[in-house]
């Protein structure tokens, strides 16, 4: 699996995301100490989070994916003098968190960023690698993401292909509408069958190039939805809980991964996380679809090649390659020891309480010694 497929660029206007943000009244981003107006996101499998943390007093982690904040309220309410740092790309999410900070004005410090942005923001802070107690990853998008329509995340609200997690913070990147409006066939293939493992990539890849050639432009998320319905009307597709799910659904997937770069990014977040944690310092992830678990999966058994994770997995092997002992020692030396035996998964009763929680999958490690980069 390789992510190297290039972003489209093109010159777009403001969105209204800076109006999303800056109106506090609007009922769909309340504040977060309103008490009955809390954003409607479900923190998932807190219980199992907290419990790998064990956090202790005056311990300092980062929340590398703040979105409501569900995760960082429970983390400082688990031990007294709790220092978090949180992060996100999501110039709504990074209000929320800016609110929470309010509350714990000397615990709290929001960052608004992406992965690959953090460095930066630590160093104009003064703060040092190996210092940071617990890393938190809450992979993939929030429900407050999909359950706005503006956002143009989910298939089942009408509203722009837009699928940028930055919000205004990058106008010039491009939309999802860009990508289908510019990219080529054989790329539209690869994006569906990668990122989203789109069995009829192919299909809905020409149905679109078609679309294209009639000068229909596919600016909402109902355009696109309705011409893959058109594609692929024979499907019956099931999700894990064996209802019925959008045919669209993966596409939608795979796209939101591309605009946003988002494989990329958590292979970067990975790295980052081994950089700042302390020795002994741990690292909890929760992923929701394969592509994710597999990053995390090779960075922590150091299947990692170049700070990128190898291709193929440790039982490959090819009887034509030989190493010495020092060579295969490094192939195989892991930096992380697993908390626990096998990977985590919700309960019942959370599935039964949180639908969207029954994709996901924790896994937890302690890092085992210091990086010895310069900082």
């Amino acid at each position: 699996m390789g992510f190297v497929l290039k972003h489209i660029c093109r010159s777009r206007p403001l969105s209204c995301y800076m109006s999303i943000v800056t109106c506090r009244s609007c009922s769909q981003y309340p504040d977060l100490d309103t008490g009955n107006k809390k954003p409607q996101h479900v923190p998932v499998m807190v219980k199992e989070v907290l419990e790998s943390f064990k956090p202790e007093t005056g311990q300092v982690f980062i929340d590398m994916t703040f979105g409501a904040g569900g995760h960082s309220q429970k983390l400082l309410e688990s031990a007294p003098d709790i220092k978090l740092y949180v992060l996100d790309r999501d110039p709504v999410a990074f209000s929320f968190a800016q609110e929470l900070a309010k509350k714990y004005p000397s615990q709290v410090e929001p960052l608004l960023g992406r992965f690959s942005e953090l460095p930066d923001l630590f160093r104009l802070r003064g703060i040092k690698r190996n210092s940071i107690d617990g890393i938190l990853f809450d992979f993939g998008c929030s429900s407050m993401q999909f359950d706005i329509a503006e956002r143009g995340f989910s298939v089942s609200k009408d509203g722009p292909l837009d699928m940028r997690m930055d919000g205004f913070r990058f106008p010039d990147e491009p939309t999802a509408a860009d990508v289908l409006a510019q990219v080529k066939e054989d790329d539209l293939v690869k994006i569906l069958k990668i990122y989203g493992e789109e069995k009829q990539a192919k299909k809905i890849a020409r149905a679109v190039m078609e679309a294209r050639y009639t000068f229909k432009k596919l600016k909402k998320t109902s355009e696109l939805g309705d011409l893959i319905m058109s594609v692929c009307s024979k499907e019956q597709r099931l999700d894990k809980l064996q209802r019925h799910t959008h045919v669209a659904t993966k596409t939608f997937q795979a796209l939101r991964i591309f605009v946003n770069n988002e494989m990329n990014e958590l292979n970067y977040g990975m790295i980052v996380a081994e950089n700042y944690l302390k020795t002994g310092g741990k690292l909890v992830t929760l992923t929701f679809h394969s592509l994710e678990d597999k990053i995390v999966k090779r960075h922590l058994s150091g299947n990692v090649i170049d700070n990128a994770i190898n291709p193929l997995p440790l039982k490959y092997t090819d009887q034509s390659l030989w190493y010495d002992k020092e060579e295969i020692d490094s192939l195989l030396y892991s930096n992380w020891k697993p908390i626990y035996k096998h990977v985590l998964t919700p309960s019942d009763e959370e599935v039964n309480v949180n639908p969207r929680s029954r994709s996901a999958k924790l896994r937890a490690a302690v890092k085992l010694k210091d990086n010895v980069q310069n900082n």
